[in-house]
C-alpha cells in the first residue's frame, strides 16, 4: 500500500488540502492519505489549538475511509523525518510518501536530516510558481524518490482564509472551506481577534 503523509498547520484546512488528497487517491498515486497537523510547539503566529485543528480536519474528511487524521505530532516539536519514520514503523510493509508543495522542495536542504527524507521516503511534489526543473537539478541524486504531480488546485492560502474569518466575511470564506468546517469555526469563535 502507498501511504501519503500530508503535514501542515491546516490553520484552517481548506478545499485545496482536501482536493490534493482526493486527487492523489483518485489517480491511484496513493491508497491512503494521513493528515498530520503540526503541534502548537511549532513556532507559527496565530496557530489555533491542536485539537481544534484536528477537529476541523475530521469534519473536512467527512468519514472518507481513504483519509485519516493523526495526532502524532501533538505534545512535541517534531521534525519531518521523525514523523515519516514513525509512520514507516507503524506500516513497515507499506511505501511512505511525503506530500508537499514545490515551495517546500526549494528549502528542503535546510531541513533537519533532509537526506534521510530523500533516501528513505518518496516525495509527491505539487508545483507552485517555481521553476520545478531547476529545483529537481538540486536533488539530482534523489530523482527516483521525487515525483512531480500536477493537481487541479487553486493555490489557496490559509492566511487569506483566516483574514476573511477575522473580518467575518463568511460568504466569501465559504468558497474556500467546507461549510461544515465553517459552521464549527463560527460556533467555537475561532480566528476572532
Amino acid at each position: 500500500m502507498k501511504i501519503g503523509i500530508f503535514g501542515g498547520s491546516f490553520n484552517p484546512p481548506h478545499h485545496d488540502h482536501e482536493q490534493m488528497a482526493k486527487q492523489l487517491l483518485d489517480r491511484k498515486l496513493l491508497d491512503r492519505v494521513i493528515f498530520v497537523p503540526t503541534s502548537n510547539y511549532y513556532p507559527k503566529k496565530g496557530l489555533i489549538d491542536n485539537l481544534q485543528r484536528y477537529e476541523l480536519l475530521k469534519i473536512m474528511i467527512n468519514g472518507d475511509e481513504r483519509l485519516e487524521v493523526s495526532k502524532y505530532e501533538f505534545g512535541r516539536l517534531t521534525y519531518t523525518y521523525q514523523t515519516l519514520e514513525h509512520f514507516q514503523k507503524k506500516y513497515p510493509n507499506d511505501e511512505i510518501y511525503f506530500i508537499c508543495g514545490s515551495d517546500n522542495l526549494k528549502e528542503l536542504d535546510t531541513w533537519k536530516e533532509y537526506q534521510k527524507i530523500l533516501s528513505n521516503f518518496y516525495l509527491l511534489v505539487v508545483p507552485r510558481e517555481d521553476d520545478i526543473f531547476k529545483l529537481l537539478e538540486k536533488y539530482q541524486s534523489y530523482q527516483d524518490h521525487i515525483k512531480i504531480v500536477d493537481l487541479d488546485v487553486r493555490n489557496l492560502s490559509s492566511t487569506n482564509v483566516r483574514k476573511l474569518l477575522r473580518e467575518k466575511n463568511y460568504e466569501q470564506a465559504k468558497e474556500f472551506i467546507d461549510e461544515r468546517v465553517l459552521a464549527y469555526i463560527i460556533k467555537n469563535n475561532l480566528y476572532e481577534e
